[in-house]
């Protein structure tokens, strides 16, 4: 287990579909960035400096300043705050276990997708309330923004929740505990706390672990919410990318086409996996077959 750990962060942009560890690694390079500029700073007397590029992940709560940096509403959330290691360790340690479940039965570009719908509908709710509710508006004044992944934290907490809510954690001292349970702490206390003094961070881990139910139940019917921000990646990466070169070839004789699967033997395979996914939902991952765990396993590679 934990040489696989350790290889997984080794090799992170080496080993194929490995979105978890890539995404831990870009928080920890931000988090180191920003620490050691703010050191050098201060020891120059530049603190004016530091806050202007620190400006640049943080989320302003105001929608007027918001508009004048709209990018914070991605950029937040790698970030995090540096007066203490425990924000960005717990929130890492926690992304790192349940996104390992979405790859696992999801892929690799579900990872993605959920961590980036995490973090906008962390930084839209934020906005939204306190902008829109009286009781978040008197505070404007006195808050200077938000940092942190946790909203995209609780989008896939509460995504692989509802996808298999009775897969298994053993947690320290209280042994097996079902993933659903987790998520449901994690959301009470966030809700909790919304009108605290963390009260923007908590609406943030609300509108994401909201993202992360509505993207396994749209998944469950067949719509991807998350495909348009894999394709923005892919064609950003296309920029970076070489086309393959053309190669020409004698005619020679032509070759046999393979048979096509018939649009019935597709379907009949969407509707295999999603009977595999209704019956996760209601009775566990544990409770498939090894066959349909086999075809799951298969399905998430495409």
């Amino acid at each position: 287990m934990n040489n696989s750990i350790i290889d997984d962060f080794k090799n992170a942009w080496n080993k194929p579909n490995n979105a978890p560890a890539q995404l831990i690694i870009i928080n920890i390079i931000v988090f180191l960035f920003l620490g050691v500029l703010m050191v050098v700073t201060r020891l120059s007397n530049a603190d004016g400096l530091f806050s202007v590029i620190y400006n640049q992940f943080s989320i302003p709560p105001s929608f007027r300043e918001f508009l004048t940096r709209p990018w914070t509403l991605i950029t937040y959330a790698f970030a995090h705050s540096l007066t203490g290691i425990l924000h960005i360790l717990f929130n890492m340690l926690v992304f790192y276990w349940f996104s390992k479940l979405i790859l696992e039965f999801l892929g690799n570009k579900k990872v993605i997708a959920i961590y980036v719908l995490g973090a906008l509908a962390g930084g839209v709710a934020y906005l939204l309330v306190y902008n829109l509710i009286p009781f978040y508006q008197d505070q404007v004044a006195s808050i200077s923004g938000m940092v942190g992944a946790s909203a995209a934290v609780y989008a896939t907490v509460v995504a692989a929740a509802v996808f298999m809510p009775n897969y298994t954690f053993f947690m320290l001292f209280l042994g097996p505990v079902k993933i659903k349970y987790i998520a449901a702490f994690y959301v009470v206390v966030s809700f909790l706390g919304s009108t605290g003094g963390n009260a923007g961070g908590n609406i943030a881990h609300l509108g994401g672990a909201l993202i992360g139910w509505l993207y396994i139940s749209q998944l469950r019917s067949g719509t991807d919410i998350g495909a348009w921000i894999i394709g923005f990646i892919d064609w950003v990466k296309s920029f970076f990318v070489a086309s393959p070169k053309i190669k020409v070839t004698h005619r020679g004789e032509p070759a046999k086409s393979k048979p096509r699967k018939s649009a019935a033997g597709s379907k009949s395979e969407q509707e295999e996996i999603d009977a595999i996914l209704d019956k996760i939902s209601q009775s566990g991952y544990d409770s498939l077959s090894k066959e349909e765990k086999q075809k799951l396993f298969n399905a998430s590679k495409k």
